[in-house]
Formats: C-alpha cells, structure tokens, sequence
C-alpha cells in the first residue's frame, strides 16, 4: 500500500490538492503558496526517511477560531508537508472506507456536501417524509480515542508503513500558545 501512496502521480494529486484547498501554514511558517516550489525539493529526503522509519511530523499548530456563539474552538493545522503526505494517504485509503457509508451520510465524504444533504432533505419532505435527523456529535474530534481509531483502521489498512504514519500524525504534539502539549486522543 505504501507504494501507492508514495507514487508520484498519488503525491503530485495530494500536492495538487493541498494547494487549492489553500489554507494556514503550520508551526513552520511555510505557506501553501511556497509548496509548489518547496515539496519537490523534500520530496526524496521524505520518501527516504518514509521508507526507513525516520519520519517525524511536525508538531500541529493549535489555532482558536470563533464559533457562531462567543465560544472558540481548537482547530489543529498541520504543517503545509504533512498535509500532502496526509492527503496522499487518504487518496488510497478512502475508497477502502467508503463503501461502509451510508448514501445518505453527507458530512466529511468525497463528493458529498452540506447543499447536498439540504437537496436530499427537500426531496424527502416532497414525497411526505416529516422527520429528518441532523446529527452533530459535540467535540466530537477532541475525543477520539487514538488505539481505537488505529485498529478499526488496520481492519483494511494492513501496511505498516502507512499505520506508522497516521499513528504519528495522530501522536504529534499541539502548539498551544507557543507550548507543546502531548495529545493521547482527538484528531486535528
């Protein structure tokens, strides 16, 4: 499985991908404006260390957003790097995934939207359907048990190579404020 997803056409689409999703830079300051010049340049010295178990993510940056009610919210951001080699894996592994979904779970899927749960809302409603369940599990992220998460994973993900990095993306430190603190469960 780590072939593929080191594969240059998998990392050039992960690349591609990171760069129109646009987004923060990480505790490294690079901005996803300078990937496009930069990853080539890493990309071998990555693969390298990939391959023989040197590769560490970066710590995550901790960023407070506002939510619609005073309060914030945590968003972890990974460094510009990481989100390719992220976006990589998840390009090989999400078709693994993906048939265990329910067609009418819109959230967090490929080729699935809000606009579209909306839509799909509507047609119920026309055809005289009068309940519809929203569910939003409160900090739902912040609490995902990171041993349960890795072996509901490596059901369909036997690589251990690719384990070894989502358990290390999982693990990363947060930067909180220009402190690091250890994360033992929630995801970025």
């Amino acid at each position: 499985m780590i072939a593929r997803v080191v594969h240059p056409y998998n990392l050039q689409n992960a690349l591609e991908h990171v760069i129109a999703n646009r987004g923060s830079a990480g505790v490294d300051g690079v901005k996803v404006s300078q990937l496009k010049e930069r990853f080539p340049n890493r990309k071998l010295q990555l693969l390298d260390d990939i391959a023989k178990g040197y590769y560490y993510s970066q710590p995550i940056l901790g960023v407070e957003i506002p939510k619609g009610n005073g309060k914030v919210r945590l968003l972890g951001v990974s460094t510009t790097t990481d989100r390719v080699l992220q976006q990589a894996v998840s390009q090989v592994i999400t078709p693994l995934f993906e048939t265990e979904f329910s067609s009418n779970s819109f959230g967090f899927r490929p080729n699935k939207n809000a606009r579209q749960a909306v839509g799909q809302s509507r047609d119920y409603i026309h055809q005289g359907l009068n309940h519809i369940v929203d569910i939003d599990l409160k900090n739902f992220f912040d609490e995902v048990d990171h041993c349960l998460l890795l072996n509901l994973v490596y059901r369909k993900v036997k690589c251990k190579t690719t384990m070894r990095l989502i358990r290390k993306w999982l693990r990363a430190p947060i930067q909180i404020k220009g402190k690091l603190q250890k994360r033992r469960k929630g995801v970025p």
